[in-house]
């Protein structure tokens, strides 16, 4: 298997995901300002887990490029992640409506770390299945971004239940730090296509 079909999959399941979550910001019952101020928090959510939805799409589509062939471990991972992924649209809405109160707080994170997690898992078995070197590893090195943003996460579950407003903050940093596009990664994309031209 090419790593085209399961490139294609994943984005189909990530648009479907992100179309779930938009699905939760529902139209104000009112014309004035404070109708639309009471969807503040659910829009912020919203937000915050369409850049994340979005970062995991980006970094995916690449790993995958960089990827020679698929294998049945590698199609398992991809499956772990997006499972993950799945759940974003819930723990999105819960946090939202709930306007960020500790416990939906705490899970959205858990979900965040669980699917850094399976990112993590999908990034090594491609890494394995390549054998000695790897574009993928070439690219990543010792992903240290990926595994503080692990650490992060871990920090921010149970401050969410000390400060909610310091855990989001920790989420948005960790997106803030993968809105910075990876120039290793750029860099290995570059030597590809020189020697393909």
């Amino acid at each position: 298997m090419t790593s085209e079909r399961i490139a294609a999959f994943s984005d189909g399941v990530i648009a479907i995901i992100i179309t779930i979550m938009v699905l939760e910001l529902r139209v104000p019952h009112g014309s004035d300002i404070n109708a639309v101020a009471a969807l503040l928090p659910v829009f912020l959510a919203y937000i915050l887990s369409f850049i994340l939805v979005g970062i995991y799409w980006s970094n995916h589509h690449h790993m995958l490029f960089l990827t020679d062939r698929i294998t049945g471990g590698i199609l398992w991972a991809n499956l772990h992640l997006l499972f993950w992924l799945s759940l974003m649209p819930f723990v999105t809405g819960w946090m939202g409506e709930n306007h960020f109160a500790p416990l939906p707080t705490a899970l959205y994170g858990g979900v965040l770390l669980m699917a850094g997690v399976a990112y993590y898992i999908l990034e090594q078995t491609i890494i394995r299945s390549q054998g000695e070197g790897s574009r993928l590893e070439a690219a990543v090195g010792t992903d240290r971004k990926g595994i503080a943003s692990l650490v992060l996460y871990a920090i921010a579950i149970p401050l969410a239940f000390v400060n909610q407003l310091l855990s989001d903050s920790i989420y948005a940093l960790v997106a803030l730090m993968w809105l910075i596009p990876d120039r290793r990664i750029e860099s290995v994309f570059d030597e590809i296509e020189r020697r393909d031209k």
